[in-house]
């Protein structure tokens, strides 16, 4: 194939993203450049994505790129994606999975427990408001928007005494070192897809499609599907406080656990778990679908 162009938010870590997506097409021979690309998302910076319109503003535009031709594919943060694309448009493969869970940083604590009371913690995410007020009904959650190194600066400013942000993110940009403590995922359960890369294409690329499927991890793409099933079911987008994480038991069994909480602190937090096989993602989507079911019976809404 000629000259593969990739559409990508020109952010350190989107940037990262779509180089690394480079990189291994360009293992394979082919020509791949990059087409950088502002995002709704990237310049709303003052208010909470789910008062602006949710997820989708980080992809209009590359979707936009990829109608228009400009652009062949588009690498985002899955957990960024929306559970529903826009017609004629399909993700083409999920990559292998980078550490999923959420990760605590902070220049003077070392651990969620060590926050004094009443401590200001910086987070946008409704999942992780409600997840925190569960574990800390006394921090001081205030938001906190930007891209990575944005977030990190505010934090070195001192306008925050510790943040809460993907370990995904911080590993690729080799900011491993900030990580004070990584949360264990039954602890702060992290979001639907986070940590995993998804290539979107349009529908009617059967040859990208073909060509993508070289990149894909099934696994990683079949527990993601079900964490993304869990999420469309609840009508799921960043305007609700929901996790979903999947994992692989040893009996090749899928295991996925789902979290509704108040962002307020309002409402306990509903937990939920279910088990099935999954071995293809008809099975996977069932799987996510039930966990739904069982968070509304439990009160989730």
């Amino acid at each position: 194939m000629s000259n593969i162009v990739i559409a990508t938010r020109e952010s350190r870590l989107a940037l990262w993203q779509a180089e690394h997506v480079q990189a291994l097409l360009q293992e394979r021979g082919h020509t791949v450049s990059l087409l950088g690309l502002t995002t709704t998302g990237d310049q709303i910076l003052d208010r909470t994505l789910s008062k602006v319109g949710g997820k989708g503003l980080f992809v209009k535009e590359l979707e936009l790129a990829l109608e228009e031709g400009r652009a062949d594919i588009a690498v985002h943060s899955l957990k960024d994606v929306p559970m529903d694309l826009p017609e004629g448009f399909v993700l083409a493969c999920v990559l292998e999975r980078e550490d999923p869970r959420d990760a605590l940083v902070s220049p003077r604590y070392a651990s969620l427990d060590e926050l004094p009371q009443g401590a200001v913690v910086g987070t946008s995410s409704l999942r992780r408001m409600a997840l925190l007020r569960a574990l800390r009904p006394d921090l001081r959650i205030e938001p906190l928007r930007g891209n990575l190194d944005t977030r990190l600066r505010k934090l070195d400013e001192g306008q925050y005494d510790a943040i809460v942000l993907a370990a995904a993110g911080l590993k690729r940009l080799g900011l491993e070192s900030r990580i004070r403590v990584a949360f264990d995922a039954d602890t702060m359960l992290p979001a639907a897809g986070q940590g995993a890369l998804g290539v979107e294409v349009r529908a009617d690329r059967a040859d990208l499609i073909e060509l993508l499927a070289e990149l894909k991890h099934q696994g990683d793409w079949l527990s993601t599907a079900a964490e993304r099933a869990v999420s469309r079911a609840m009508g799921g987008s960043c305007s609700m406080p929901l996790a979903a994480h999947a994992r692989w038991q040893a009996d090749g069994a899928l295991r996925i656990d789902a979290a509704w909480g108040d962002p307020e602190g309002k409402a306990p937090l509903v937990k939920v778990h279910a088990l099935a096989p999954a071995g293809d993602f008809a099975q996977a989507d069932a799987l996510g679908e039930h966990a739904a079911a069982l968070l509304r019976a439990a009160g989730a809404h």
